[in-house]
Parts: C-alpha cells; sequence; structure tokens
C-alpha cells in the first residue's frame, strides 16, 4: 500500500467588490525580483503550478499564477484558477458554529451533545463531557482515524455513527491529536440546528456576503468548471502524474471547499478586520478573537536551532498559530488527493497570504509563505528554497541509512496457515466499515469503495497492502508500515483481521469476518427446513420473510443464517466462528445439521 494515501484535506474563495480588491503596485523594496524568487520555487518543487495573493489591510496587494493549472492543455494558472484547499477549510466550519453561538443556538462550552443527541463517544464521560470548543481545538482524546473516512467513505449519518466506536488514546483535554471528524461533527451541528445542509450554511453565511462567487463544494459542483486545476502528484520525484479529484463528500466539513487565491483573499481580509468584511460583521467579533488565540498547545518544545525565531505552536478554532520572527502568525494548511494550500495572516501587522497549488503533499505553499512574509515584514532575507531542497535531500540520506541499519522482523520461508481462497470473505469494523478480500490469480486482494489493494504475504498470516494503481507496476521496495494480521478462531477458521499501522499503536483495529453471502431463492432453502434433534433440544430450521433462513433454538434468539460458498453450509450472521452444516443422504435429502463452533462440532438429527 502506498504510504502517501492517508494524507487528507482541503479549502475555496472569491471575489467581493472589485474596486476594494483592484491591484495596488507594490513598493520596490518589498517585491522587487518576486516573480524570479517564486518561479524558482516552481522549478525547485516540480510542481506544475500554484497561485498566491497578498492581502495588506483591505486590499489584494499582489495576486498571480505560476506554472499550469493543467499540464495535458497547456493551460496556466492564475489568480482565479480553482484548487481544494483541504483543511483550509475547517475555519469556515468553526465560523458556521461561531455565528449560531452569537444568535443563542448553542453555547460552545456546554456538552455537543446538546445539540446533536444521535452524536455518540466512546464511553459516558466522552458523551457528558465534551464541547464544541474541545472539538474546534483537536483535545477530545480521540486520534485521526483517517482510514475511516479516505478508504471507506459513506453518508454522514453513517459516519457519525462510527464516533462512538473510535477508542480515545488520551483523555479528555490531555493531549492535542488532529481529528477530522471532529470538524465534520460540526457540521452535522450546525445542520440539526438551521435545518439546512452545511454547504447551504457555508454558501449563505459566508460566500455570499464575502463575494466568494466561484467558491464552492464538494467535487461534484465544480468539476464542470473550466478554472479547475487538475490535481498532480510528483511520481518517483520527476514527473507529473495526474491523480483523480478524491470527493470527499460526507466529511465535507472537515475540508471540501473549492476556491481560489482571489476570493480567500476576501475570507482573510474578514479575519484581518476582526470578522468584518466591507464594514458588515460576517464572522461574530468575540469568537474571531477567540478563533485566532490559543486554545491548546499543540507543540510545546522550544525551537529549532536552526531557525531559533520559528516558535511555539498552539491552536484555535480552525486555525494554528505560532510566534514567526517575532511576529504573531495565524494559518492553516491543507492537503487532499492532488491539492495542497496553506491560508495564513498576521493580525497585528494586517498582513495576508494565500498559496493554493495542484500538487500532492507540496512543500510550495510553505515556503511562498515564507518568502513573502519576510518580505511584506521587512526581516532579513533567507533562502528558504534552497533551505527545503536541503532539508528534503538530508531527510532522505537520513531514510536511506536508517533502512540499511534496520533489522527486519520477517520470518523468511514461512507460508500462510489456509489456503488463501480460505481467506475470502466480509471484514468489518464498526467505526470503519466493511472491506471484501477476494481470492484472484493465487493472491488476494482486499476491496473498498473505489480501490483495490494486493494483499503481498510477508510471514505467516501477515499481509504488507499495497494500493494498485492503474497502468503502474507495484514498487514492493516502497511498503509502509501498514500489516493485515489474519487471526483464527478456536474451531481453526480465519475469523479477523487485524490492521496493524492505521492507527494510534495503542488501538487495535480488529476487522471481523462474516462469509461473503450467496444468493439464493426461497425454493432452494425449502429443503433444509424442519425439526432437529440436539440431544434433546429441538432446534427449528425456517425461512422467515422472502429467503432468510432461520435456526430457532429454545431459550435464545432467532439466528439467521448466511449461505456461503461451501455447499449445504451457513454462518450465523452475528456470531463470528458458528456455522451450520447440513448433511444429506444418498437420494439428496437432508439428514442432518452439525454446529461447528469454537468449542467443538455437535450434530443435530433431522426429526421425520
Amino acid at each position: 500500500m502506498n504510504p502517501k494515501i492517508f494524507i487528507v484535506f482541503f479549502c475555496f474563495l472569491s471575489l467581493s467588490v472589485f474596486s476594494q480588491n483592484k491591484k495596488t503596485t507594490l513598493a520596490p523594496d518589498k517585491f522587487a525580483g518576486i516573480d524570479t524568487a517564486l518561479a524558482r520555487v516552481l522549478k525547485a518543487s516540480k510542481a506544475a503550478g500554484f497561485a498566491v495573493a497578498v492581502v495588506v489591510k483591505n486590499k489584494i496587494i499582489y495576486a498571480k499564477g505560476f506554472g499550469l493549472a493543467d499540464v495535458e492543455n497547456n493551460k496556466p494558472a492564475t489568480e482565479k484558477t480553482l484548487y481544494a484547499i483541504g483543511s483550509c477549510s475547517k475555519a469556515f466550519t468553526s465560523a458556521i458554529i461561531g455565528g449560531l453561538q452569537k444568535e443563542g443556538k448553542l453555547d460552545i462550552d456546554k456538552p455537543v451533545r446538546n445539540y446533536l443527541p444521535e452524536l455518540n463517544f466512546y464511553n459516558n464521560d466522552m458523551n457528558d463531557h465534551i464541547t464544541l470548543r474541545d472539538m474546534m481545538c483537536h483535545r477530545t482524546g480521540l486520534s485521526r482515524h483517517d482510514v475511516s473516512w479516505y478508504l471507506f467513505p459513506t453518508t454522514r449519518d453513517s459516519l457519525l455513527t462510527r464516533i462512538k466506536y473510535m477508542e480515545p488514546t488520551y483523555g479528555l483535554r490531555e493531549k492535542w491529536q488532529y481529528n477530522n471528524f471532529m470538524f465534520f461533527a460540526q457540521g452535522k451541528v450546525a445542520e440539526k440546528l438551521t435545518g439546512k445542509s452545511w454547504e447551504t450554511n457555508v454558501k449563505e453565511k459566508l460566500f455570499a456576503p464575502l463575494g466568494m462567487t466561484a467558491s464552492n463544494m464538494p467535487y461534484e459542483a465544480v468539476k464542470g468548471n473550466a478554472l479547475l486545476a487538475v490535481p498532480y502528484d510528483l511520481h518517483k520525484d520527476s514527473s507529473q502524474k495526474k491523480v483523480p479529484h478524491y470527493n470527499i463528500g460526507g466529511m465535507g466539513p472537515a475540508g471540501a471547499i473549492y476556491s481560489n487565491v482571489q476570493e480567500m483573499a476576501n475570507w482573510v481580509m474578514a479575519w484581518i478586520y476582526g470578522g468584518k468584511f466591507n464594514g458588515k460583521e460576517i464572522i461574530p467579533a468575540a469568537f474571531a478573537k477567540e478563533a485566532m488565540s490559543s486554545q491548546m498547545v499543540s507543540n510545546g518544545a522550544p525551537p529549532d536551532a536552526e531557525k531559533s525565531d520559528l516558535m511555539f505552536g498552539n491552536y484555535g478554532f480552525g486555525w494554528s498559530v505560532s510566534s514567526y520572527k517575532s511576529h504573531y502568525r495565524v494559518e492553516h494548511g491543507g492537503n487532499i488527493d492532488g491539492f495542497s494550500a496553506n491560508t495564513s495572516f498576521f493580525p497585528t501587522d494586517s498582513i495576508g497570504i494565500i498559496v493554493l497549488t495542484n500538487q500532492n503533499g507540496s512543500w510550495v505553499p510553505a515556503v511562498v509563505r515564507n518568502i513573502i512574509a519576510d518580505r511584506m515584514l521587512n526581516l532579513p532575507n533567507f533562502d528558504w528554497t534552497s533551505d527545503r531542497v536541503r532539508l528534503i535531500e538530508k531527510g532522505k540520506r537520513e531514510t536511506e541509512a536508517a533502512k540499511k541499519l534496520a533489522t527486519s522482523s520477517q520470518k523468511k520461508g514461512t507460508t500462510p496457515s489456509h489456503n488463501l481462497k480460505d481467506y475470502e470473505g466480509l471484514y468489518s469494523h464498526p467505526a470503519y466499515g466493511t472491506m471484501e478480500v477476494v481470492y484472484e490469480q493465487d493472491s488476494i486482494f482486499a476491496l473498498v469503495p473505489g480501490k483495490k489493494i494486493w494483499l503481498e504475504h510477508y510471514h505467516y498470516d501477515v499481509f504488507v497492502p499495497f494500493i494498485i494503481e492503474t497502468g503502474e507496476a507495484i514498487d514492493t521496495a516502497d511498503r509502509s508500515n501498514m500489516r493485515f494480521m489474519f487471526n483464527t478462531t478456536e474451531g481453526g477458521d480465519i475469523g479477523s483481521l487485524s490492521a496493524i499501522g492505521f492507527e494510534a499503536p495503542s488501538i487495535k483495529l480488529e476487522f471481523v469476518k462474516t462469509p461473503k453471502p450467496k444468493a439464493v431463492k426461497k425454493a432452494d432453502l425449502q429443503p433444509y427446513v424442519g425439526e432437529y434433534d440436539l440431544a434433546g433440544t429441538i432446534i427449528k430450521i425456517y425461512i422467515k420473510g422472502e429467503n432468510t433462513l432461520t435456526a430457532s433454538i429454545p431459550g435464545q434468539t432467532d439466528y439467521e443464517l448466511v449461505p456461503i460458498a461451501e455447499k449445504d453450509k451457513f454462518s450465523i450472521k452475528i456470531l463470528s466462528g458458528y456455522s451450520l452444516l447440513f448433511e444429506r443422504k444418498e437420494n439428496d435429502e437432508i439428514s442432518a445439521v452439525s454446529f461447528i463452533q469454537p468449542n467443538g462440532t455437535f450434530k443435530a438429527n433431522r426429526k421425520k
């Protein structure tokens, strides 16, 4: 599996009154040679293109595109090119919550379940105490769980039910841990209290008054727009590889917005002015002040010796806060397949910088932001481009050195405990969803929505996942630290798989196996119907509804039986490792049934 796949987040914006955003001439001492410097970033990063806008107070003083929005069609990037802005969307979601608080519809310091009772956490203590403030500043005790929404997308209502099964890794307010689900849930709160979708809330309460007419979400709303950039990944550190747009769908409030730097400039102006745009309050002033204030420590370590003037890292409401060379900086990055973004502003300096690019996991936004910030803040020149290239090369060398020193735990010469076809089935986790494991051409594969994952045998019952990219060979040398470990039941069958490396080490993600049901007609089930004597206990097998074979055992609930590939065999739907195998006489008549379970196999003869 490609270790880069779990990168994730987004953003968007538009134009207000053109006269306010009219570009002005820059002082030559600040922006002399800036185009050359940014063109150098483009070349060094091998990005397809990017766009940047710079704001001073209520004016855009610089806005320009570099490189290409579409390589194949040689379409240049401009200040109007639309990009996915990833997690830069989060501040929009929290701003909606701030507006609802001003309207008296909620209190961010009250338990969130007061407003969204269908939201359930892992335990009652979390249910009773987690507030919207906790969710907005990533201090709920939950780690990311991004695999859940990224590989197993579903509806918003279904995503909400998954949160109950996400085990916390720390106590409430004990540690900062980034979590997209908590911003998604804020969107659900807004939907519940307003009766409107998150998308409609953002458009009506933020986009419209900010004049963000080109900004939109989700992907379906922009996919036909001629200004939309094509997403790319850097293939083997050298060439641009086009990647599909990722449709974030249900997780939209965490980052589904598409925008351009020209419209994002309006958004930044509103924050510089404490929530006002063109003299009108868009974000409640009190909330805006809190949102750009430190709510939770995200990085309390001393500054790096090489950059001692970059220090502390805190989080507000959808914004990161830090000291940039003694200047108070508010910013947020964003990443989603093929796009990277950064939105930043210096509130006490009334300066804003927005950088959007169509390169996956790119360093371009941060470097361009810093280059421009140094100029705008009259700071000594620093070669951010060379510094980043140096750090990347250093990282590569360190990685290669670590590989040479690393010892593998792999046990050579081992084989799986079962025939590969025995691993087939549906594997489910309530916080994630269901994947299907199939056997094809002497290999097994995991199928998740829109993706096929090859499982390379590692040792024993442990496999390494590799996402299959259309038209590309799998590079088995590029292994991630993720593993699928299949587990057997007491009866010796494959009963589950543990996903290792998907989440925090302290969390065990066990996907329970159920056989894939086989389509059958009611007439095919009829021969199994009857009463069976198990040591004096009469068990009734009957058809419930249209075509559901069911076992009724005295003193217990009725059990739905699921037909599987093996002839005359059924699994018990709600009990992993339990199945029924019917026996036939020579005349093909059903004569008995064996109950196969972890503590043994028990035979019941059919009553005549």
